[in-house]
């Protein structure tokens, strides 16, 4: 079908096409494993990558327009095999603009083991709030993927989750923010993996995890207009 996009669309297109890139850079990615996609702002319609296309090979106007119930409204490819579930999540959290999948090394070797990622570290504090959660096991295709990730995120700070046996998704409040999300929980992930080869990481007090987060999310960084 084609759809008569608009300004909002078509930038959201060329983002989304864009972070992909953002995947590869970080390592966070093999072959055509792993997907980005943003709702798209008022409109019950989000934008996501295709089905194994090549990163090499995405651009905005091959990038798939969805309905929240991941039926294509535009696009001439078959849409990311995660969709049911980024879908899922936009319709059970109104507050997400994006959703990244990544099946990135460390992280999924935690989510392997079916083990959080304890919080030992200041930085992850500042983006996690505390533990990197795992989410259940679930098939890829249908919506149990979309709705682990709701139930384990729902009322939690982190903005990862461990999908157990499986890999990484991420939230944000745009696209931008999912892929940061993916970056930091990999970079957090390696760091916490040998810290255990090493020893016993020292825990933190539950206070001094709070403030960081607190700080970070409220005060880091340049002022808003």
């Amino acid at each position: 079908m084609t759809l008569d996009l608009d300004a909002e669309v078509a930038r959201l297109r060329e983002q989304v096409a864009a972070l992909h890139g953002e995947l590869v850079r970080y390592n966070l990615v093999a072959w055509t494993a792993g997907n980005v996609s943003a709702r798209v702002p008022g409109r019950e319609l989000m934008v996501i990558k295709p089905s194994g296309v090549s990163y090499d090979d995405l651009r905005p106007d091959n990038m798939i327009v969805c309905d929240l119930d991941g039926v294509v409204v535009d696009g001439d490819l078959s849409p990311s095999s995660d969709t049911a579930a980024h879908a899922y999540v936009y319709r059970a959290m109104p507050e997400v603009g994006g959703v990244v999948h990544t099946h990135s090394g460390y992280a999924t070797a935690w989510a392997a083991c079916g083990e959080a990622i304890p919080c030992h570290l200041t930085a992850q504090a500042d983006e996690f709030g505390g533990e990197i959660p795992v989410g259940p096991f679930a098939l890829i295709g249908g919506d149990d993927i979309g709705k682990g990730i709701v139930a384990t995120l729902s009322g939690h700070r982190s903005p990862a989750v461990l999908m157990r046996n499986h890999g990484v998704f991420t939230i944000g409040r745009d696209a931008r923010s999912a892929v940061k999300a993916a970056v930091m929980c990999e970079d957090v992930a390696r760091t916490a993996y040998l810290a255990r080869s090493l020893g016993t990481p020292v825990p933190m007090a539950q206070a001094d995890i709070d403030s960081l987060y607190h700080r970070y999310q409220n005060v880091y960084g340049q002022p808003g207009p």
